[in-house]
């Protein structure tokens, strides 16, 4: 074998099938070899070269009885961004055919944390494909690939030496240094045989195995060798014998038996997945696992029998694991209480798994009875799915505003699966709701004149409803800054009338139910947009359904055969759901790269983020929809946009496109890269338990009472105990998504004033930012060093007079981005300056309540102040914002509240609609959570306090560190951020790399030099260490940058080895 040529070795294998197979057993032998391995894997390489098209492949396959071919994994790729495996195949195994990738592509819709690390058994392995791909993309401990086929045992090692060694013979490693060969062994067994007989515990269980019976019973009787004949072996692939299962008669019996085979190998909290043929129907899919395996005896089920007595709904549970008749929960408790074994749902199963880590509270009050199944279905798979990841870290990682990118792979696969829409994640935005998006896009493009659906205007600024723009305002606003909306009617040719008439620049509408099940009307709208030179934005939500079985959309349809021309975007909100009425999100589609990237960068400015919780359930429904269809695995041909347009089209508002610009937002992460967020305003710390809890029950909870969710009388509490801030029956109490949202109606307010917002420099820079983006007249008051770039009496007092109708920010008690604290007395000297000018002013408490020594501090005590000082001057006033995220390490569970005490500020702040509120899951969760907290003692208040004390040692870490690396730092006394300078690295040069759009390594890449300064300092940092802070430009104070130091506990020790390591950079 060692001197045969690859003509010899063809010559081999053109006898017969057997041959073929000898001649590769030989080959194998060479691979298993140490000595002659290189020289085998090389051998392979040439043998593949030989064959290099499809067409010739299938020649070698007819003449030579095997073929060598690649597997393409576009999408799903592994560690090493490898897009394809390159594979063997024999007549005598099973090929790869559709359903075998639809199965993969199946694992790949479960979270990357399903295999990384565990130990896998993969049933009915055929050449070793889905075995290899998933130690490849996922790095799990060990996978056994297993099949009764000794051929396809032999054939599968053949293709681990493929894809573990490169064509060289040499070995590929992965991120942990290991090989294929590490990870992966095959194995000859019947379904789980080998690991019983071995004592091999596993984590996780999979199988696309045969679930057709065999037509000739007694062939499968035979006995199964390595010499057998090859129609026999092949037979063992894609057929099944009777295996005296109640399942056989759907073709699942061999399915069964793995299942009670796998509750002796796997380990507690294993997950078995198994393709599942749609023939027999989901509800026998489903029994299959509900009636074995999952013991209930641990379980007390003593509520659902309750639920059971007070309503018509009944719970299904089986008698042991081989009962095929479901019992209701009572008998199943009877049952279990004499001693018998029963099993039940897997929803059902997961839920109480949450309930069993230290919730037993929720377990009281949890209610899974629906008189609507559709409602049950919805919910109880919601349920289970927010129970695996308030138990996991799911909501402790950064997503992109844009939205999270799994939330957007799911939208795109959804469009992709069907509607025939080859989207991807980057051609979705997520918004917090369908008027957000509206607005977010109005004042993006900021058109002279607007025509709106009458349908949507509902939640638009008033001033855009009522004024034109060649006429008088009635505002302080210039003409120029008004930008005017004309309501329309909804049906396409009253529309289109207009439209020609009055010559928008930009449309917003939806379209009429008779005129949606086919495209014409949207065609004509494109065509009308397009010659007028108008962006069209056209509002589908009234036409989507979430729904297996989507009605007939003539929008969709359209752009599923045409790409969406650049003009033109789709916005949907989702709203139809059977269970949360109140819970929105939204999302916008365009092809266009600009468009997503500016509407990105819009959400971030003016809203923060979505919610993840909202994006969640949403992504949940997604999720269980495509679940129902089998994916299309050839990738979709490339479509290419309109380059060109008949008439000059409306583009962002100079300013607008100048601000986003301008402003320090987040760096966009490359496909294959992992950036340390150091610049986001957010927790990554652990949840504590109380506020998981708090959350499940919230959505577990049904028919809430309007006293459960009123959140007024907890907030007022709140705003006493921490600020003593005084509240009264006239005080308006607003709530938000996210405080920013509420901080940009404020600033819209001021601009409605004609007044002037005042910064001090040391303010949040995306704070300053959104202000600019709304266009509102800024000034800055100088702060200096001596004070810790604090806001002073003397310097605010120099200012403030000389300021028309001035509107004082003020971050505290601690401040962001610094991390120093305003004192009682400090807060009140500035606040009688205020008063004193009748200035209004805007306290962001949003950053604090984590100050490191609150007794060595002291507090505040707004009330006292206030009292001696809202007679001074009727138009001062003060507003109080902040947010509970930080303040309680809420991390996904969002919440902005807003105080106001003047009644004409309360009519002007409603004047601009808009909001997106906290639905009632989240006001229910707060309102317990304010509650634990103000006990002042419990876990919640435990953990609180712990993670203080974590930031505090952060903080001092974070410290030391810059020191040591040249960098000039002020020391915070809270919160969850701090300033340094980098004094030693300006002016020095710095050599960087290219890197690559798509994030992978490039040998390639082009070094250049850098002179450091205050303007690249950010950008050198990320690029040379994947570590993102914000630079002077958005501290407001020149040379000094902002760490967040919030992060998971390995991001953070990360980002202190990026510090030295920049340092390092620089010194060489």
């Amino acid at each position: 074998m060692a001197s045969l040529s690859v003509e010899e070795f063809l010559k081999q294998c053109e006898h017969s099938g057997d041959a073929a197979y000898a001649a590769l057993r030989s080959l194998l032998d060479r691979l298993d070899d140490p000595t002659t391995r290189v020289a085998a894997r090389i051998f392979l390489s040439d043998l593949q070269k030989r064959f290099p098209s499809k067409k010739a492949s299938e020649k070698c396959f007819q003449a030579y009885h095997f073929r060598i071919e690649d597997i393409f994994l576009d999408q799903y790729e592994g560690y090493q961004g490898k897009k394809k495996l390159t594979m063997m195949v024999i007549p005598s195994i099973f090929i790869p055919e559709d359903w075998s990738y639809t199965f993969y592509e199946g694992l790949n819709r479960h979270p990357d944390s399903i295999f990384r690390d565990k130990t896998v058994a993969e049933l009915g392995c055929g050449n070793g494909w889905i075995s290899i791909a998933i130690a490849e993309k996922w790095l799990p401990s060990k996978v056994y690939g297993l099949d009764i086929n000794p051929r396809a045992v032999k054939i599968s090692w053949i293709n681990l030496y493929l894809n573990a060694l490169d064509e060289k013979g040499q070995p590929i490693y992965d991120g942990e240094k290991k090989t294929l060969l590490d990870r992966v062994e095959f194995h000859e067994s019947d379904l789980l045989a080998y690991c019983r007989d071995n004592d091999i515990q596993l984590e996780r269980i999979v199988g696309c195995i045969p679930q057709i019976l065999n037509p000739n019973p007694d062939a499968m009787s035979k006995m199964i060798t390595e010499n057998a004949s090859e129609e026999f072996l092949h037979s063992l692939s894609n057929y099944c014998a009777l295996q005296g299962f109640v399942e056989d008669q759907f073709g699942l019996g061999l399915i069964a038996r793995a299942v009670e085979e796998g509750i002796a190998v796997i380990k507690p909290m294993g997950i078995m997945i198994f393709n599942m043929g749609g023939r027999p129907g989901q509800g026998v899919c489903k029994r299959l696992f509900e009636r074995r395996g999952f013991n209930a005896s641990d379980t007390d089920i003593s509520s659902l029998v309750e639920i059971e007595k007070n309503s018509p709904h009944r719970f299904e549970f089986f008698m042991g694991l081989s009962g095929d008749q479901p019992i209701c929960a009572r008998t199943a408790w009877a049952y279990g209480k004499a001693g018998g074994r029963i099993s039940h749902a897997l929803s059902v199963k997961r839920i109480f798994e949450i309930l069993k880590n230290g919730f037993q509270e929720v377990s009281s009050s949890l209610d899974l009875s629906f008189e609507d199944d559709a409602v049950a279905d919805e919910k109880i798979s919601f349920l289970a799915y927010l129970a695996s990841i308030l138990n996991g870290s799911s909501f402790c990682t950064y997503e992109p505003p844009a939205g999270s990118k799994h939330f957007r792979n799911l939208i795109a696969g959804f469009m992709k699966t069907y509607h025939r829409i080859p989207l991807k994640a980057d051609n979705v935005v997520v918004f917090p709701s369908r008027a957000v998006a509206i607005e977010n896009a109005l004042r993006l493009f900021s058109p002279r004149l607007a025509i709106v659906d009458e349908n949507l205007t509902r939640n638009l600024p008033k001033h855009w409803l009522t004024s034109l723009a060649l006429g008088n305002t009635g505002s302080n606003i210039p003409v120029e800054d008004v930008l005017t909306v004309i309501e329309a009617p909804r049906q396409s040719e009253l529309m289109i009338e207009l439209i020609r008439k009055l010559k928008p620049q930009v449309v917003v509408t939806g379209i009429a139910q008779f005129e949606a099940v086919t495209s014409a009307s949207f065609v004509h709208l494109l065509d009308v947009t397009r010659g007028i030179g108008s962006r069209l934005f056209l509002d589908i939500s009234d036409h989507f359904e979430l729904s297996s079985l989507p009605s007939s959309n003539g929008v969709l349809k359209y752009i599923a055969e045409t790409p969406l021309p650049s003009h033109a975007a789709i916005i949907c909100g989702l709203v139809k759901n059977q269970v949360y009425s109140d819970l929105e999100v939204a999302f916008v589609i365009s092809e266009d790269e600009a468009i997503f990237k500016a509407l990105s960068k819009t959400v971030e400015l003016l809203e923060g983020n979505t919610a993840l919780i909202s994006q969640s359930y949403y992504g949940c429904l997604f999720h269980e929809l495509l679940a129902f269809q089998l994916a299309d695995r050839h990738p979709s041909a490339e479509r290419e946009l309109e380059k060109a347009n008949s008439v000059e089209m409306i583009g962002f508002a100079s300013w607008a496109i100048s601000v986003l610009n301008n402003a320090e937002l987040s760096i966009t992460e490359a496909e294959n890269s992992s950036l340390i967020h150091m610049d986001a305003d957010q927790s990554f710390l652990p949840v504590p338990s109380p506020v998981t809890a708090a959350i499940f029950e919230s959505f577990a909870r049904q028919n809430l009472a309007e006293s459960e969710i009123d959140v007024n009388p907890s907030i007022k509490q709140f705003l006493k105990s921490n600020y003593g801030f005084p509240v009264d029956n006239s005080t308006e109490l607003i709530y938000a998504d996210s405080t920013l949202a509420l901080f940009n109606k404020l600033v819209l307010c001021c601009i409605q004033e004609g007044g002037t917002l005042c910064f001090p420099a040391g303010s949040n820079g995306n704070y300053v930012s959104a202000a600019k983006f709304l266009k509102a007249n800024i000034v800055t008051i100088p702060t200096n060093s001596e004070q810790g770039y604090k806001l002073t009496e003397k310097t605010l007092s120099g200012i403030i007079d000389t300021v028309h109708k001035p509107w004082i920010y003020i971050s505290g008690p601690t401040v962001n981005p610094t991390g120093l604290l305003y004192t009682n007395k400090e807060i009140e000297n500035l606040l009688t300056v205020c008063a004193k000018a009748g200035a209004k002013v805007i306290i962001d408490t949003s950053f604090s309540g984590l100050e490191f020594d609150f007794e060595g501090w002291g507090g505040w005590n707004l009330a006292e102040s206030l009292s001696k000082l809202n007679s001074l001057d009727p138009s001062f006033c003060v507003s109080l914002l902040g947010g509970l995220s930080l303040k309680m390490l809420t991390g996904a569970l969002k919440f902005g509240f807003l105080v106001l005490d003047q009644p004409l500020l309360v009519d002007a702040f409603h004047s601009f609609p808009g909001l997106s509120k906290p639905h009632s899951t989240v006001r229910y969760a707060v309102k317990k959570l304010l509650s634990l907290r103000e006990q002042k003692s419990g876990v919640l208040w435990d953990s609180i306090a712990k993670q203080i004390r974590n930031l505090e040692n952060r903080s001092k870490r974070l410290k030391e560190t810059l020191k040591n690396c040249g960098w000039d730092v002020i020391e915070p006394s809270g919160g969850i951020s701090m300033v340094a300078k980098p004094s030693a690295y300006l002016n020095k040069i710095v050599t960087l790399k290219d890197s690559p759009k798509d994030g992978s390594i490039s040998t390639n890449s082009k070094a250049y030099e850098v002179k450091l300064d205050d303007s690249n300092i950010r950008d050198v940092i990320h690029k040379a260490t994947g570590l993102c802070i914000n630079s002077g430009s958005w501290t407001g104070i020149p040379g000094y940058c902002r760490f967040t130091i919030a992060l998971e506990e390995g991001k953070f020790e990360q980002a202190l080895d990026c510090i030295v390591k920049i340092k390092s950079i620089i010194s060489n």
